[in-house]
């Protein structure tokens, strides 16, 4: 009777786990000091690389092409722009494909993040060293495929060593870093434009730190030396590449992403457009419109990701939150169409930006709940991320082409509008998470 006493008082103390509660490469309990080290590291990853590339991207890259005496600026960033949406398209899906087939005493994940936290530092910094536009352009890319080879890893990780309890936390905590990165990015590069290339070196910087910080606070990762080798020559390999097969859920989240990425572009990406055409504002009072938008948005995006990732873990719910956000981004948009204000945009700015938040901090943690496998995570979430590309690029598209055949921004809301609940339709068929 003695001996079975300390097992019984074990099994009251440390009660059984469901898998959704262990983590995934180890099947061991995801401890509060682990929970910590894959919290503060998402974070500060997102926060870092955000800051960094925004510093460039949204301040410094568009100086520096003036700057050159480059004949049409705003042309040649458009270009740019286009090239390495190409560039980060490509990669993302080469990378994440790439580290699921890698073997070695490091990992799979932690060389390709090292490495392109170097890769994309260095050529980040490039872009204000260079003179000439066209090596210039090159650099950039280069810091694209960087960047990739660090998001595609590191998105991966989510599935292969954080419980399923626990993704929508993680992905709201990496949301968050990148919302109030994007904004912090923005103020700092502004501050930097008398004397760029200090900025340039600062934003480099941040971004090779992302990467390493995000590595040293992780856990190591476990050895992939002992996985199955992968067999096979170039044939083998390009077909490693084929989306998967008999995943219709997968196809419905891919699908319910790129109309909700469509949605947000055709709004966000013309919003100064909107504020002087369809509100009527001059272009001083545009200036101080869009900055308090981003005020708002920045403030409401952030308390949203944050708290809803959460909450999300906490019902053990992802379709609900999802479709709500999207919900609420239509109803933001509504309101400078029906109230074409300034009192409107900034309701929008607030509305939309709370929704946008929500769905930016759930939407991660309900892609890695669809893959249909956990070897292939980081080529499927590539495959996953196409949506946000080509989101990017047709929204805008489409804002265009209904401008130049209406000559209003009026038509556009309710097509944006459309393409945010028709998302929330092919959410909702999902059958695989709740």
């Amino acid at each position: 009777m003695e001996t079975q006493a300390p097992a019984v008082t074990e099994a009251v103390r440390e009660p059984a786990r469901t898998q959704d509660e262990l983590a995934p490469d180890t099947a061991a309990p995801f401890t509060a000091v682990r929970t910590a080290q894959f919290g503060a590291g998402f974070m500060l990853f997102g926060l870092l690389w955000a800051v960094g590339l925004m510093i460039v991207a949204a301040v410094l890259l568009p100086q520096r092409l003036t700057d050159l005496g480059v004949e049409s600026p705003a042309a040649m960033l458009g270009t740019i722009n286009a090239i390495t949406a190409v560039v980060s398209l490509v990669s993302n899906l080469v990378v994440g494909n790439l580290s699921d087939r890698t073997r070695g005493r490091f990992g799979r994940r932690t060389p390709w993040i090292l490495g392109g936290a170097v890769l994309g530092g260095i050529t980040l910094t490039g872009v204000g060293v260079l003179s000439n536009p066209v090596l210039l352009t090159v650099s950039y890319c280069l810091s694209m495929v960087g960047l990739n080879m660090m998001l595609a890893p590191a998105v991966a990780v989510l599935s292969d060593r954080v419980p399923m309890r626990l993704r929508g936390t993680m992905s709201a905590l990496y949301g968050g870093g990148l919302v109030a990165g994007q904004a912090l990015g923005t103020l700092i590069g502004a501050a930097f434009i008398t004397n760029a290339l200090p900025g340039f070196v600062l934003g480099g910087a941040l971004m090779l730190l992302g990467g390493v910080i995000a590595l040293v606070l992780w856990p190591r990762e476990r050895s992939a030396a002992d996985l199955p080798a992968n067999v096979g020559g170039l044939k083998d390999l390009l077909l490693s590449f084929r989306p998967p097969a008999n995943a219709p859920d997968f196809y419905k989240a891919f699908v319910g992403r790129l109309l909700m990425l469509v949605s947000y572009q055709m709004i966000t990406a013309y919003q100064l457009y909107i504020v002087q055409d369809h509100i009527g504002q001059t272009t001083k009072e545009s200036a101080a419109t869009i900055a308090t938008m981003s005020v708002i948005t920045m403030i409401v995006s952030l308390l949203a990701s944050v708290g809803a990732g959460p909450i999300s873990d906490k019902i053990g719910r992802r379709k609900v939150p999802v479709v709500v956000a999207s919900a609420l981004f239509a109803v933001g948009i509504a309101m400078p169409w029906v109230m074409p204000t300034t009192t409107g945009m900034f309701l929008y700015a607030g509305i939309a930006g709370f929704g946008y938040g929500v769905y930016t901090s759930v939407d991660q943690a309900l892609n890695v709940d669809v893959l249909p496998s956990v070897e292939n995570a980081g080529k499927d979430l590539g495959i996953l991320n196409l949506a946000t590309t080509l989101g990017q690029t047709v929204g805008p598209i489409i804002t265009s082409t209904i401008v130049v055949a209406t000559g209003t921004y009026a038509v556009a809301f309710p097509v944006a509008i459309a393409m945010a609940l028709l998302g929330c339709v092919f959410i909702l068929k999902i059958r695989s998470v709740r």
